[in-house]
């Protein structure tokens, strides 16, 4: 079987983005429909509703990818500093 590569571009699109917004709550009904008449569309992606909220609610988009920024850089941290622990208990023969 031949494994099939993604490219750089391929590797940064997130399908979520691009899936119809289902109207299962009252906040969502309310963002999909102010969305599809902004965007002037039946169909909303939460993509589109991401691209709206960035642009007309920009201190809230902000502080949430700072948040989700924050978070991630931390992970890395700890993963980093865990990798040096496991890596340096199994050069000196120690264990944790």
């Amino acid at each position: 079987m031949k494994e099939k590569i993604k490219t750089e571009e391929e590797a940064h699109i997130n399908p979520l983005l691009a899936m119809p917004v289902v109207k299962d709550s009252e906040l969502k009904k309310y963002l999909v429909e102010y969305t599809g008449t902004k965007f002037e569309k039946e169909e909303v992606t939460v993509n589109m509703v991401a691209e709206l909220l960035a642009l007309e609610f920009p201190e809230f988009v902000y502080a949430f990818a700072e948040e989700n920024f924050l978070r991630g850089y931390q992970l890395g941290l700890d993963d980093a500093e865990k990798l040096h622990t496991d890596t340096t208990s199994a050069l000196d023969g120690t264990a944790e």
